[in-house]
């Protein structure tokens, strides 16, 4: 399955870009990127999947491939539900839509992600963020500054520098996504005015986390890597947040959810593809749980 097709689907603001794997009549699975990432996230973990089914990974709004949102639009990870919702029919999007949209989803997977951002140790902080997003929205957008133009083994360094997670082959399929060609160089794609993903991040009380899942008619795995994001973040804060997810997801899905821990780091799927390839064949082919153990 290593072919995929091109796609341009049309938004209000312009397109969402997108790329496909497998026969149109097999069942749809819609593979979502995350926070600065884009479509390319898939590219190594795919191939390793049934064939059976028809892989659809899209670049969000200002990500990858996809028109910019226009000036005065800031980015919160509603608008990417909404655009899930326009195209289709993660991680943190995948999980929304999943609960705002229960009848369109029969399974979710969470690869290093949670249905929500819950608000754990965040409470004090959530005014400061979305006082950040929109100064720097209005900041980015006043800047008559054009895009950094660099080469692209200076823009692979950047990148690889500024994510540890990252191998330097997975970082050259994001890049060659997420970015463009031009006199001297390259420029990245993603829109400048998306920052740190807290700032558009919305985040909710425990109680609405409860209440949220609740609404859940999928079967949800959900993949954490064993070096991922809970283990390199404000790590006591991030165990007891995963806790309490994984406590609240197999308080109420029961049957319907199952927990797989896997070796890697938070960008496993694209370093070591293989790791997680087994546990998610077994979960798309099964109409039961799925083993603990492969």
């Amino acid at each position: 399955m290593g072919l995929f097709s091109k796609l341009k689907l049309d938004v209000p603001w312009g397109h969402i870009a997108a790329k496909a794997w497998g026969s149109q009549q097999g069942p749809p699975v819609l593979c979502l990127h995350g926070w600065l990432d884009n479509a390319n996230s898939f590219d190594r973990l795919i191939p390793l999947l049934p064939k059976d089914f028809h892989y659809v990974a899209v670049d969000f709004g200002g990500h990858g491939l996809s028109s910019h949102y226009g000036p005065g639009l800031p980015y919160y990870q509603q608008n990417f539900v909404s655009e899930v919702r326009r195209v289709a029919a993660g991680g943190l999007v995948g999980g929304m839509f999943s609960c705002v949209f229960p009848e369109m989803v029969d399974k979710l997977i969470l690869l290093e992600a949670a249905p929500f951002a819950v608000d754990s140790n965040e409470m004090e902080n959530l005014l400061t963020y979305k006082r950040r997003a929109i100064e720097h929205t209005l900041l980015v957008e006043a800047s008559k500054k054009p895009s950094s133009v660099v080469s692209w083994e200076e823009m692979l360094q950047r990148f690889l520098q500024n994510n540890s997670h990252v191998s330097e082959e997975s970082g050259e399929l994001l890049l060659q996504r997420g970015t463009t060609p031009v006199a001297g160089g390259l420029v990245l794609n993603r829109d400048r005015r998306m920052s740190w993903p807290e700032h558009s991040s919305d985040y909710i009380s425990k109680e609405l986390f409860v209440h949220s899942i609740k609404k859940l008619q999928a079967r949800v795995l959900l993949v954490k890597a064993s070096h991922g994001y809970y283990n390199v973040r404000r790590e006591n804060a991030d165990r007891e947040h995963l806790r309490f997810v994984l406590a609240m997801l197999k308080s109420v899905l029961k049957e319907r959810f199952q927990f797989v821990e896997v070796p890697g780091n938070h960008y496993v799927h694209m370093n070591q593809p293989q790791h997680v390839a087994g546990v998610i064949s077994a979960f798309l082919q099964s109409k039961d749980r799925v083993p603990a153990q492969l």
